[in-house]
């Protein structure tokens, strides 16, 4: 082993963290078709995730959706609409709004994530009308990732999907933000099942620990800085003709 190398590693292993994150809160939406309490795969690896944030002190929780009776459409409660008489998902709105890092994790169908997953992001994205007290999309200033499991190809074409469209509602994305376990293409084993290879694939496990730790430093910085700057991305100052930047003097602060 080189002595760079021996450097890094010590560095790595042999110091405390760089800052204090117990004061985070982590929340995963696992998407998984399988209601609570059948086993779901997606779960197996963010329980691997989930171990590394409570080891450092940070508040976790998870969340399927599919437990919920979720109303299609695009308002903040379906039920007040007269096509719905019941929608949950202002309750999971809720724990999304009280969060630091939202982790979106799906399971792969026909190379594409869940149509739970896909629901989830219509009812987030009929919020973003609604903005935080800096006048911003109210995702600004929280962390976004994902986690992806499945037995069939697919794995960063959902990554690629989820986090384009975490980052178009407000949420930072931040290096490494995605991790996924694919058994052998075509039908066989998923993650959690006997002589998968997926609990302990070393792959896997390395993009899972990047993950957290790269949501962890962001949401570190996040939170330290107060946010994103509302300097140039409040839509009520764009809509009373406030155009930051811009070179024609009207359309100056």
């Amino acid at each position: 082993m080189s002595e760079q190398l021996e450097k890094m590693k010590a560095l790595q292993c042999g110091s405390s963290a760089p800052a204090k994150y117990d004061d985070l809160k982590v929340l995963f939406l696992n998407c998984t078709l399988e209601r609570t309490p059948r086993r779901s795969h997606t779960e197996g690896l963010i329980k691997v995730a989930q171990g590394i944030y409570e080891a450092n002190g940070v508040a976790t929780k998870i969340i399927r959706p599919v437990d919920y009776e979720i109303a299609a459409g695009l308002g903040q409660d379906m039920s007040q609409t007269p096509e719905w008489d019941k929608d949950e998902w202002p309750l999971i709105q809720k724990e999304i709004d009280e969060t630091d890092i939202l982790i979106v994790c799906t399971s792969v169908w026909l190379g594409e994530k869940t149509s739970i997953c896909n629901r989830v992001f219509e009812r987030m994205y009929g919020y973003t009308g609604m903005l935080n007290e800096k006048e911003q999309n109210r995702p600004y200033g929280d962390v976004g990732a994902c986690l992806i499991t499945g037995n069939e190809d697919g794995v960063k074409h959902c990554a690629m999907n989820i986090l384009f469209s975490l980052s178009h509602i407000g949420y930072t994305i931040p290096p490494q933000p995605d991790a996924g376990w694919m058994g052998e293409a075509g039908p066989g084993p998923s993650y959690l099942d006997e002589g998968s290879g997926g609990p302990e694939n070393e792959f896997t496990n390395r993009n899972t620990t990047f993950l957290v730790w790269n949501t962890l430093h962001m949401a570190r910085m996040l939170k330290d800085a107060g946010g994103i700057p509302a300097h140039g991305n409040s839509p009520k100052a764009w809509s009373a003709g406030c155009r930051t930047g811009w070179a024609s003097p009207e359309h100056q602060v």
